[in-house]
């Protein structure tokens, strides 16, 4: 068993075309032993962004602070405190720091993407 603070593991920022005022923690990976899935920590900044983006791999996200606005094919919805999104592989999507303080959450990713 692994158990440390999610704040206590490495900052990553993610230095994409797209992106603005993103910070993502790999909390719980390879490095823990996990075989399946990824954890990550995501801190969007008010007014930041991650790109429009798809990929193979679905997503499982858990909104943990703050408001955000999800963009999708089926168009914008928004996001807050509690909120859990399902973003099928093959998705276009983009998460938005839409409130005032800073938009975090938790996302779950398949291991083989390694991203």
């Amino acid at each position: 068993m692994v158990i440390h603070y999610y704040k206590d593991v490495e900052t990553i920022i993610p230095n994409e075309s797209g992106i603005s005022g993103v910070k993502m923690r790999r909390v719980i990976a390879e490095k823990e032993g996990a075989t399946n899935f990824v954890m990550r920590v995501f801190e969007i900044e008010p007014e930041g962004n991650t790109p429009l983006h798809k990929h193979d791999w679905e997503h499982e996200v858990f909104i943990l602070s703050g408001i955000g606005t999800v963009v999708s094919p089926s168009g914008e919805s928004k996001v807050k405190k509690g909120d859990v999104i399902f973003v099928p592989g093959g998705e276009e999507h983009q998460f938005m720091n839409s409130g005032k303080d800073t938009l975090e959450f938790i996302c779950l990713i398949p291991m083989e993407t390694k991203k």
